[in-house]
């Protein structure tokens, strides 16, 4: 058995949904990774994870409307507004989705559906840089 770690740094350019599919397959696919559990963290609270539907980006779309819509930023509904109206509105969006997901790579191949990608689903309005963490324990 083995444990490997990876860490992908995303550059953010506002509100919207960041496909890291390809890099991390082609991590996969480098160490060589024969069977195991991928698991994937993101080390910030107004970001998260998803598995979602990589063919339509109308999805895409539909999903940051509904989030906007279920979460709206008006500052008058939070006590906590400390880096804008996006800050409280931000950190519910996170705590409705993922901070982590758990994989399975079975020979050599991350175990994803046909139109599933890995995305980072940033909440914030502005720039940020995220930090993705992959842990891998197999073989």
């Amino acid at each position: 058995m083995i444990q490997d770690f990876f860490t992908l740094q995303i550059q953010t350019d506002g509100q919207k949904l960041y496909d890291f599919t390809s890099q991390t397959i082609d991590w996969i696919k480098k160490k060589e990774f024969k069977n195991g559990i991928l698991n994937l963290s993101i080390q910030h609270t107004s970001a998260s994870l998803i598995v979602q539907e990589n063919a339509d980006p109308d999805v895409q779309a539909d999903l940051l409307n509904y989030f906007d819509k279920l979460v709206p930023m008006d500052k008058k509904l939070y006590i906590h507004t400390t880096e804008g109206k996006d800050d409280m509105p931000a950190h519910i969006k996170s705590a409705l989705t993922n901070n982590q997901i758990s994989l399975s790579i079975k020979e050599n191949e991350l175990l994803l559906g046909t139109w599933q990608g890995l995305y980072l689903f940033e909440h914030r309005l502005n720039s940020q840089r995220r930090k993705i963490i992959h842990h891998f324990f197999g073989e």
